[in-house]
């Protein structure tokens, strides 16, 4: 088919911008926001995430100078709302805030609607915490030692209890019973709040809990805390020792919240959203709501949060896989 002088010279007046169809623009990272960003949370509104998340977001009106939105897109357990973020356009726009549980769903479903380090990309870690182990005050053991001494001394007959299967109090029970070498069982709860209820009422032996969730009780003397599980005590417990000064050296785990967004986001975009983030961790006040919640401020950056994150992803599979715990 020939080519007509008028299509030609058309074909000829549009080939230059061709590649502005396909390519990044130049400066995007320069000009970017130049629109409102969101931050999807995959977990309901009032969960430990989502007070992080809105405190944060709040921040990058003035750091950014465009509006955060938090969106709350919780189901499934938290894949609902990382798959609405890896499915969206991979311009930066579209945040994930998420728990060290990203690391550890790889190894528990099969059938994952997305993969995470194919499809997603840690942005930074934002925050880190501890756990805290704690047990009913009628159970006859003050530290971790002699908890570890009761579950020998009664193989089988102590139970832990957790948030649901696979949850991150199930997990780091796993895996302190692995480490202690002792037999229990594990009830899964609808819910952390159950779980509590059910130790309060002396029907399991313990739970690892978030520091600012039990601390109340622990201070109350309804639940006794034996240790926390961070490098370093927990300064809303001070008084609460650490596993490692415990006798339990090689148990030091933390949980993590992190930033996401999608692969393919160029990489002056996304040191651009880790900057601000670490901009706003480093502000007075948002140090101190950290701290009241149990979380001490981060901000790594990108390679050093996907370091982490791969870290995870290998040393719970080797707790998950022995255990043979699976969510299919």
């Amino acid at each position: 088919m020939r080519m007509t002088r008028r299509a030609l010279t058309r074909a000829m007046t549009l080939a230059p911008l061709a590649p502005a169809l396909v390519l990044p623009r130049p400066g995007h990272a320069q000009s970017f926001p130049d629109r409102p960003l969101r931050l999807v949370v995959p977990y309901p509104p009032g969960g430990s995430t989502d007070p992080v998340a809105r405190l944060l977001a709040a921040e990058m009106q003035n750091i950014l100078g465009q509006p955060m939105i938090v969106e709350n897109r919780s189901g499934a357990a938290g894949s609902i709302g990382t798959e609405n973020v890896a499915r969206a356009a991979p311009d930066g726009y579209s945040l994930l805030l998420h728990t060290t549980a990203i690391a550890t769903e790889p190894s528990l479903k099969s059938n994952l609607p997305y993969k995470l380090l194919t499809d997603l990309q840690p942005v930074t870690e934002l925050v880190r915490g501890p756990y805290l182990l704690v047990t009913n005050p009628r159970l006859p053991v003050k530290d971790i030692g002699e908890l570890i001494a009761y579950g020998k001394a009664n193989p089988g007959k102590m139970m832990f209890g957790s948030a649901g299967t696979g949850s991150s109090g199930h997990l780091i029970g796993t895996m302190f019973a692995q480490r202690a070498g002792i037999e229990v069982s594990h009830v899964p709860y609808r819910g952390g709040g159950p779980s509590i209820t059910a130790l309060l009422a002396n029907e399991i032996q313990f739970v690892f809990d978030t520091v600012q969730t039990s601390r109340p009780l622990v201070l109350e003397g309804q639940l006794r805390g034996l240790a926390v599980t961070g490098a370093e005590r927990a300064p809303l417990l001070p008084e609460v020792p650490t596993a490692s000064e415990s006798g339990m050296a090689d148990f030091v785990v933390d949980y993590w919240l992190g930033l996401f967004t999608q692969a393919a986001v160029p990489a002056p975009v996304v040191t651009r959203i880790a900057d601000a983030f670490r901009k706003a961790l480093a502000l007075p006040q948002v140090r101190e709501r950290l701290a009241g919640m149990g979380v001490a401020p981060v901000g790594s950056s990108p390679e050093e949060f996907t370091a982490t994150v791969r870290r995870d992803m290998e040393s719970w599979r080797g707790v998950i896989e022995k255990a043979r715990i699976t969510l299919d």
